[in-house]
């Protein structure tokens, strides 16, 4: 008898702490209550963006205000969930309308809308719970780098005169100074008279040898050559 009590009495806080604190039409105390999580949740969400990448400024204030919003339209709309969603995802997609993002802008904005859905909805202990295992994970996956792509890869770009023939020309300079080297492009300048031939290096080292610049210099006369770190996120999804 006194484990059913006790479970009963367990049960019941339990219910109290995950039910919605929203029971028929929102009250002010309960519409402040829902919009200051949504804002805390919102800067966690925000700050979990932030950790250990490169973020713009305007993106992060907006990633902490979407709770907030979603959360308050989701209230008004007497939780309709389609009428909310759709109003809340017309107006939040209009920055990648004209200006792409690469997926994590795109994964942490649908990131705050669910949790301004739950929490315009009341489950406020739900919304925690989401945002902790989220955030949590994101953060263990940035700092083990998980998907990063080898630390010695370069992206290699090298103009060369139309006279030369690209096929093979740098090899015995690649197996010097690189693991492997692969040519992923080629494109005409200058009206057709300079080829560019943009390659994907894995270094030997981690650093950029200024003799292995001054080796493609003597091979394709003293051209342009760019040499740097691969960057993808910018415009690959």
């Amino acid at each position: 008898m006194l484990d059913n009590a006790f479970g009963g009495a367990l049960g019941s806080a339990l219910s109290g702490v995950t039910g919605s604190v929203i029971s028929g039409t929102p009250t002010l105390g309960s519409l402040l209550l829902c919009t200051v999580c949504s804002l805390a949740f919102g800067l966690a969400a925000a700050a979990a963006y932030m950790f250990k990448s490169r973020y713009s400024k305007s993106l992060a204030v907006t990633l902490a205000l979407v709770p907030a919003t979603v959360q308050i339209i989701i209230m008004l709309t007497s939780g309709n969930i389609g009428a909310g969603v759709a109003t809340a995802g017309a107006f939040s997609l209009v920055r990648f309308r004209s200006l792409p993002g690469n997926a994590r802008d795109i994964g942490s904005l649908f990131f705050a809308m669910a949790l301004g859905l739950v929490t315009g909805m009341g489950y406020l202990f739900y919304a925690f719970v989401f945002l902790v295992l989220v955030c949590g994970t994101s953060a263990l996956l940035t700092q083990a780098r998980f998907g990063q792509g080898a630390a010695n890869a370069r992206a290699l770009r090298i103009t060369i005169p139309e006279s030369l023939d690209y096929d093979g020309l740098f090899d015995d300079v690649f197996a010097k100074y690189a693991v492997s080297a692969e040519l992923d492009r080629v494109r005409t300048t200058s009206m057709g008279s300079l080829y560019e031939l943009t390659y994907s290096v894995r270094m030997k080292s981690a650093e950029m040898p200024k003799a292995f610049i001054d080796e493609l210099r003597c091979r394709n006369g003293n051209l342009n050559i760019l040499l740097s770190r691969e960057q993808r996120d910018g415009d690959e999804l």
